[in-house]
């Protein structure tokens, strides 16, 4: 099975907050990163649906760290994966 994937992934452990005007605000890690977007880990009952588009903020910096928007592309058992927009 080939990998399709158009950016390479980072393993990359950060906070970050993610928000949505329905599912509110949820500080969570992510799991790796590329120029693509970025994959957090997310609770089942967490996750929104394909398509959605969230603002994810960087946490724990010296800096406020800008806010991005992403939106969900992928779903697996433990997170999802996010595209960046911005």
């Amino acid at each position: 099975m080939s990998d399709k994937r158009e950016h390479v992934r980072t393993p990359f452990v950060c906070r970050i907050k993610i928000g949505h005007e329905t599912l509110g605000d949820l500080e969570v890690k992510t799991r790796d990163i590329s120029d693509g977007g970025v994959f957090v880990s997310l609770e089942p009952e967490q996750m929104p649906p394909i398509g959605t588009v969230v603002v994810g903020q960087v946490q724990g910096l010296a800096e406020e760290a800008p806010q991005l928007r992403m939106e969900v592309v992928r779903i697996e058992s433990e997170g999802v994966g996010l595209r960046f927009l911005d």
